[in-house]
């Protein structure tokens, strides 16, 4: 079993920056792809970053690209999204998830344990 839990979330305004963390425990988390998705009110969740098991390869939506960073660190179990430049577009709750294999996916549907998400709001 995998527990992931998000961190770093709250309320920031329009212009400013955010640093997710999402802590993994249970598995050999360096074996494994790491993702991040978001979920505004209404909408479906949707793909934000994704990384490979090594940090090697890391895939972005257009939508954050150039603005937002993952990167991980597997001596801590841990995963990270730099956000900056954020807009009120941005508002969603985010969570990561883990697929259990080394290759980065953008597909929601290809991970396999996901966390309880945390809150990012942006005022504009």
């Amino acid at each position: 079993q995998v527990q992931l839990v998000e961190s770093g979330g709250g309320l920031v305004q329009a212009g400013g920056s955010l640093r997710l963390s999402c802590a993994a425990s249970g598995r050999t988390f360096s074996s494994y792809a790491m993702g991040w998705f978001r979920q505004a009110p209404g909408k479906e969740r949707e793909f934000v970053a994704a990384i490979s098991w090594s940090g090697g390869s890391t895939y972005y939506a257009d939508s954050v690209k150039g603005r937002f960073t993952i990167s991980r660190d597997n001596a801590k179990n841990t995963v990270y999204l730099q956000m900056n430049s954020l807009n009120s577009e941005d508002t969603a709750v985010y969570y990561c998830g883990l697929h259990l294999a080394g290759r980065a996916t953008i597909r929601n549907d290809e991970y396999d344990y996901w966390g309880r998400g945390t809150q990012v709001t942006v005022s504009s």
